[in-house]
């Protein structure tokens, strides 16, 4: 057995993988106490807000795929905010802007995270409201010790909190300085905001549904609505240099309301692989996957050789050119068309021995592709003003976080399971709202301003986001929940830890702690919407000889530190025997499962 970082967990009770130790743990305790994997997932996501409020917050959003005992078909939960009413192009050229911030209350969408874990909990959980947010509202209120990186990610918007963004500097510069790692840390605001809507919820009367219910028209309708509107009102300084303000109003909290949906979902080496519709970027992971398949050539299963990596990297190059100029928001995404082997087949034949460094989005029935102006004017990328606020701050190749995405993964005795990846809303995005204790998100940044792309910025469109559960079944029951923070890499991990899993037999942790590696070779989804061609990120603990084979393959390598790149969690259930397990990843030093 290969050695790896800690133990697969197996048991038969449940099993829970999240990236902090405090979100696993406080999901545990909802199953123990009687809940399912519903409620401990919507436990885990509200102690997110409060224990990575770099990685998430509750002005952000979440996608989730979930499967009953009752009923395993998969089904996503879309929590994913739209643009709101006032967010036209005309308005952002009116401004100057060639692109969206990736900062500041301009760059808001509406709010989805909290009122999708609030629906998720209403259909499918047990526990009441009151029950799932007493870990949240106990560490908000009363304190936590804070992971190193958040007081990393809050010295590097310092100047930024202190001379303009005065509401944050009172929350995250409590005494003038920064929060030291380790140190106790209260946002009694945010507690008092999450107590609120338990209060509004218990008024509403007895019933577990329609007290969640009351919480949810709080947020849309009632006291968080006018924070929000009030806020927008306001001009904040964001990454464009100049002083904005937002656009998300109460109107715009009232209209929005998180649904569920089919998930597009492809049969691959006897498993049925379930991801989110092309409004994100879940789709991406199943072309590549039917891209390596057409290859026809085995080493391209295995992520390990210079060979099977550059023929992956090369597939999942062609796959984001299409995430490009295809996926989004709308009634015409040719998906059926972009899933097919005929299609796959297609642009394997594209792959060659030496690695693109050009975006190559395909044909789909014969219609033409079109991709932004933007990422192909070099020149306008380099004029792009970028700070400490920049996009979705993930891991750099040196291996520090400044602050990225969270991922909670949850399976019961029961056979209920959830893969769900919140994000967005992170400290460092948006002013934090004085009433409530929190910031709104940044995810407009992911729009074009350019009319007639998938992905151009209209009112009432969702963004397309990177945010990508995973859940797999085998003979029509979920065996595998999985995903991982990440931004543009997020489908890049989980196709290697798939391949590993799936196709060459190791346990979860051994998949997981495999030497991980992604290209930057594909459009960025993140202001300043960057490309890198031909470029190959991967971390030193892969050979020499490996590295050395694909530079000479045309990849512009560059080496990232041993443990960097990649934080994935996954769980599993045994249909025939009911065993359960867990896996999680080491890198960052937060992420934990647990279970018995």
């Amino acid at each position: 057995m290969t050695f790896t970082t800690r133990p697969t967990l197996e048991g038969t009770f449940g099993m829970v993988s999240t990236t902090h130790w405090i979100a696993s743990q406080c999901a545990m305790r909802a199953l123990e106490r009687g809940g399912n994997a519903f409620d401990a997932a919507v436990a885990a996501g509200f102690v997110l807000h409060v224990v990575e409020p770099h990685l998430n917050g509750p002005g952000g959003e979440v996608p989730a795929i979930i499967a009953t005992s009752q009923d395993p078909t998969p089904r996503v939960l879309a929590g994913q905010g739209p643009a709101p009413s006032g967010a036209t192009i005309e308005h952002f050229t009116g401004l100057g802007m060639q692109l969206i911030p990736g900062s500041g209350p301009l760059a808001a969408a509406v709010p989805g995270a909290v009122d999708a874990w609030l629906l998720l909990l209403r259909d499918h959980g047990t526990q009441t409201l009151a029950q799932v947010l007493e870990p949240a509202i106990g560490y908000a209120g009363a304190g936590h010790p804070l992971v190193a990186r958040v007081g990393a990610t809050v010295d590097s918007v310092r100047d930024l909190f202190e001379n303009d963004w005065p509401t944050s500097a009172a929350l995250w510069l409590q005494g003038g300085q920064p929060p030291k790692a380790g140190e106790l840390f209260a946002n009694p605001t945010y507690a008092r905001t999450l107590q609120r809507l338990v209060d509004e919820g218990e008024a509403a009367g007895s019933s577990r549904e329609a007290q969640i219910d009351a919480a949810r028209r709080a947020w849309s309708q009632g006291f968080v609505a006018e924070a929000v509107d009030a806020l927008s009102r306001k001009a904040f300084r964001d990454s464009s240099g100049e002083a904005h303000s937002g656009l998300v109003t109460g109107s715009d909290m009232a209209a929005y309301a998180a649904t569920w949906e089919t998930p597009a979902v492809s049969k691959w080496h006897g498993y049925s692989i379930a991801k989110t519709q092309p409004w994100a970027q879940g789709p991406t992971l199943l072309q590549a996957l039917a891209i390596v398949d057409a290859l026809d050539d085995p080493e391209a299963f295995d992520p390990s050789t210079a060979r099977g990596i550059h023929l992956i990297a090369e597939a999942l190059k062609l796959a984001f050119a299409d995430r490009e100029a295809w996926y989004g928001d709308g009634e015409d995404v040719p998906l059926s068309t972009l899933l097919s082997e005929e299609y796959a087949a297609q642009r394997a034949t594209l792959i060659a021995d030496r690695a693109s460094g050009t975006v190559r989005p395909g044909s789909p029935d014969g219609r033409e592709p079109r991709i932004a102006a933007y990422l192909m004017d070099q020149d306008a990328q380099r004029k792009t003003p970028v700070d400490a606020t920049t996009g979705e701050p993930t891991v750099r190749p040196d291996g520090v976080t400044r602050g990225d995405t969270c991922h909670v993964d949850v399976v019961d005795r029961w056979g209920n399971m959830i893969s769900a990846t919140p994000s967005g809303g992170w400290l460092q995005s948006s002013p934090t709202i004085p009433e409530l204790g929190f910031p709104l998100g940044s995810r407009l940044q992911m729009f074009w301003l350019e009319e007639g792309l998938a992905t151009s910025l209209r009112p009432g469109r969702r963004p397309r986001s990177t945010l990508t559960p995973t859940m797999v079944h085998r003979d029509g029951l979920p065996i595998l929940a999985c995903g991982t923070p990440g931004g543009d890499s997020q489908e890049q991990t989980q196709l290697i830890f798939l391949l590993r899993h799936l196709i060459g037999g190791e346990t979860l942790q051994e998949a997981i702690d495999a030497p991980s590696w992604h290209t930057t070779s594909v459009p960025g989804s993140f202001y300043p919407r960057e490309i890198e061609p031909a470029v190959l990120t991967l971390e030193d603990r892969i050979g020499a000889d490996v590295l050395s084979a694909l530079s000479g393959m045309g990849h512009d390598v560059r080496i990232s530190g041993a443990w960097t790149l990649g934080r994935m969690c996954a769980v599993t259930r045994d249909p025939e025997t009911g065993v359960v397990a867990a896996g999680a990843n080491p890198r960052g030093m937060q992420g934990y499962a647990c279970g018995r």
